[in-house]
């Protein structure tokens, strides 16, 4: 017990910390994909943690096991290095039993990876997806952002504001608003922009035809080619502008949404390559102990980084075959009993060479001395 809780200790490090550096690189480049699409006025930034809280399991379902598999290198390699591991060897713990040990600690990776799989990471999609859908539905009034020129009605329109506020449940006002207009005319040729300054505007509904509008109030219009001398100066207490209709948003039915207890069963292609899929994350786990147990040996000459270009190598290219043989199961090309499993078994058998044969081990090593 006292060398599991010690083994144990030193792989969880290594694995949370490899687990938070690629999870902050991981999110913060998708913030700031979904940051460009709020600026773009694609939805609201009120949603922006939201959408990158409902990421977060789909992100730790690739990234758990990839810490796991360079923890335990990593952990272990350190040990080869220092003679710590050839000593815990020769004092009768054997590698069979270290394999034992690790599959031990691995298997609450194990748990949290299938929780991942099955469970949350489908319902963050989903919610992703209503969030989406709903922000589908949001004006022009909801979607502008303090501060930035912002194109809407297809780069008919271009509106800034200063500042947002919100009086007596009246909905969210824009505060000394610019908006200018590409003002059509029956001939194309005389078209014509249009300038819009206002105090304020407002979201409004007509309540007979469900229109919505821009209320712009205290308005100056300016109409006039750019360059040209010929301009018309009006005031107007309020003006209208009509937005656009809200989008028919068509849901993303995608099976990587569908709950597992659905994908039971289903007798469709890309919902038992689904299925599948989410199976093999969590056999994920075993397998790549399999192999980072025996591919942690080093002696110390070659230093505990020694294996980290081929352990990458082989990682990727199994989950790039995973992915292969999802799509292939998907598209009907490989048959569903054979499926994903092929590509574990391939792995298997890799790790069992690696385990068996110490030497092919030592072929692997890339690089020199710590």
């Amino acid at each position: 017990m006292i060398i599991f809780r010690y083994l144990s200790k030193q792989i969880l490090q290594i694995m949370l910390a490899v687990t938070l550096i690629l999870l902050v690189v991981g999110l913060t480049s998708r913030f700031i994909q979904y940051l460009g699409q709020a600026v773009a006025g694609d939805f609201s930034s009120s949603v922006l943690l939201s959408l990158v809280l409902f990421r977060l399991p789909d992100f730790l379902m690739v990234i758990v096991p990839l810490a796991l598999f360079l923890g335990i290198l990593l952990a272990y390699g350190r040990m080869y290095a220092e003679n710590e591991m050839i000593i815990l060897l020769s004092s009768g713990f054997s590698e069979f039993r270290l394999l034992l040990t690790t599959w031990a600690s691995a298997g609450f990776a194990m748990v949290f990876v299938a929780i991942l799989s099955l469970l949350l990471a489908p319902w963050g999609m989903r919610n992703i997806e209503q969030i989406k859908q709903d922000q589908s539905q949001l004006t022009e009034i909801d979607l502008v952002v303090p501060g930035q020129f912002q194109v809407f009605a297809g780069g008919d329109r271009v509106t800034y504001v200063e500042r947002t506020t919100s009086r007596n449940g009246d909905g969210r006002r824009l505060e000394n608003v610019f908006v200018a207009v590409n003002a059509k005319t029956s001939d194309p040729a005389n078209s014509f922009p249009r300038i819009l300054l206002a105090n304020s505007a407002r979201a409004e509904t007509d309540p007979q035809t469900g229109a919505r509008f821009m209320r712009l109030e205290d308005v100056v219009q300016y109409d006039g080619a750019p360059g040209g001398v010929e301009f018309s100066v009006g005031q107007f207490d309020t003006q209208a502008l009509l937005l656009p209709e809200p989008v028919s948003y068509e849901p993303d039915l995608a099976e990587v949404m569908i709950r597992t207890a659905d994908l039971l069963g289903s007798s469709e292609r890309s919902h038992v390559a689904e299925l599948q899929w989410r199976f093999s994350m969590i056999l994920l786990i075993p397998v790549i102990t399999l192999i980072a147990v025996p591919l942690s040996r080093v002696n110390p000459r070659q230093g505990q980084y020694s294996k980290l270009v081929t352990a990458a190598l082989i990682y990727a290219t199994y989950f790039i075959l995973l992915q292969f043989a999802k799509e292939r199961v998907a598209s009907g090309e490989f048959p569903a009993s054979i499926g994903i499993w092929w590509v574990h078994g391939l792995y298997i058998v890799i790790g069992w060479v690696i385990y068996r044969f110490p030497n092919v081990g030592n072929w692997l090593a890339i690089g020199g001395s710590k």
